[in-house]
């Protein structure tokens, strides 16, 4: 797999001659028949079994070996450089693809129910790419029952890929995460025992993989009531042989203040889930000023500070499948900015002649454009530069895996550059 970023002059003709690869496998890997067309700036996945290099003033076989994740011996013995590896600036050397060889990654998505159709389309065009999904969510009543959702037609398609089901829950309500049903669930061990006993029933009646719990904006000095509850959760998860996930919000620090924040506890999480899901991304957000949503240079903070008091194999980084359009100049408390889908993003910059640039900062495209009105925008999205960048960090820092928010937004080069450097683990057989 190669991935190339359309210049001026490219047509889908002259970038198949580059590279010796069909026009309709092109389009096929990219769904170019989604956008009206290419885009300058725009990054497309190739379907290749080698790229070149051509080598630079400093470059060694080494560093060339080293940025591209092979061993320098195998890249000498293709190219046919015999010892002492000496390379003229200049002379084009021959790079291998080595598919998969990142290893094994655990990959959970989450879903939000729609209509049986829908939900079938949209896991089969994703199932054999993920470990876990996750219908989002069976919402919690402050007296420990639960809202019930339909998510058969998810549950059954999803095994037909050996795709885990997990059942998340979550204090959200009317629009909101509750701080007050999280307080009536987590300080009332009556309550909450009668919660975890409805929450067994539906894993056992629905034959859920695991429970995902994902409470948030707990009030503060709920801190240690979330970690009790957890541990009881933990608990009785384990003695029916369920396995337990958390959703923590995206911390730099053990003392980072916030309601978001303050009682997600790290180190507990750590020890007390089997995984833990970061929600690294919503930096750029809806409401909030135009940013990259999920930016790589923000998501290692994160990371730095997760993995020193979790363990790298408990922690799934999230990713989102998604991107903003924001209306400028943006004005706190105005109109949010729609959710649209990369795929998306790609036909309004075709539309509207636009150029997808690069922040190499934040590992993420974006444009600008004018609207029919004449109003000006700004769109943030994800591309295969911006999710290589992100499995990379995941390889990087020895992480369990990665979690998307959220399936249904088309975004076909995710899935094709995560299948050509991993295995992705199957916990069901």
């Amino acid at each position: 797999m190669t991935i190339y970023v359309v210049q001026p002059g490219d047509s889908l003709w002259s970038i198949s001659r580059r590279f010796g690869v069909s026009m309709d496998t092109i389009s096929s890997v990219n769904k170019l028949y989604e956008i009206p067309a290419l885009v300058i700036g725009q990054a497309l996945v190739i379907p290749t079994t080698e790229t070149s290099y051509t080598v630079r003033p400093g470059d060694s076989l080494w560093s060339i070996s080293n940025r591209f994740g092979i061993r320098y011996e195998t890249l000498a013995q293709y190219n046919g450089i015999s010892y002492p590896y000496i390379l003229q600036v200049g002379m084009t050397l021959r790079i291998p693809e080595q598919r998969k060889n990142y290893g094994y990654l655990e990959v959970n998505a989450y879903i939000e129910p729609s209509t049986a159709q829908n939900e079938t389309q949209i896991v089969n065009e994703v199932g054999k790419y993920l470990t876990y999904i996750t219908p989002f969510s069976y919402m919690v009543n402050n007296d420990g029952t639960l809202k019930d959702i339909d998510d058969s037609a998810i549950r059954s398609t999803a095994a037909n890929y050996n795709v885990a089901s997990l059942m998340a829950i979550t204090n959200f309500s009317d629009g909101n995460f509750s701080s007050e049903i999280a307080h009536s669930i987590l300080s009332d061990n009556a309550v909450s025992q009668k919660l975890l006993d409805n929450v067994i029933d539906i894993m056992k009646r629905k034959r859920f993989y695991g429970l995902n719990v994902d409470f948030e904006r707990i009030f503060p000095e709920d801190r240690e009531l979330y970690n009790s509850f957890l541990r009881k959760a933990a608990d009785i998860m384990h003695r029916n042989n369920f396995v337990l996930s958390t959703a923590l919000a995206p911390k730099t620090s053990a003392e980072q203040a916030g309601e978001w924040y303050e009682a997600h506890d790290y180190p507990a999480h750590g020890e007390i889930a089997d995984f833990v899901i970061l929600m690294t991304y919503e930096w750029g957000w809806s409401g909030g000023p135009p940013l990259p949503v999920a930016p790589i240079n923000s998501v290692r903070k994160v990371l730095d500070y997760a993995v020193s008091v979790i363990p790298p194999k408990k922690i799934m980084m999230g990713m989102p499948l998604y991107g903003y359009d924001w209306k400028l100049p943006y004005v706190a408390g105005g109109p949010f900015a729609p959710r649209i889908s990369p795929q998306d993003a790609l036909s309004i910059a075709a539309e509207y002649g636009s150029i997808v640039k690069y922040d190499t900062e934040a590992q993420s495209p974006y444009f600008n454009y004018y609207d029919r009105d004449r109003k000006q925008h700004i769109v943030w999205f994800e591309d295969a530069r911006s999710v290589r960048a992100k499995f990379l960090t995941v390889v990087e820092y020895g992480l369990r895996g990665v979690s998307y928010w959220v399936l249904g937004e088309s975004f076909p080069q995710n899935w094709q550059v995560l299948d050509s450097m991993f295995n992705i683990v199957k916990v069901l057989r």
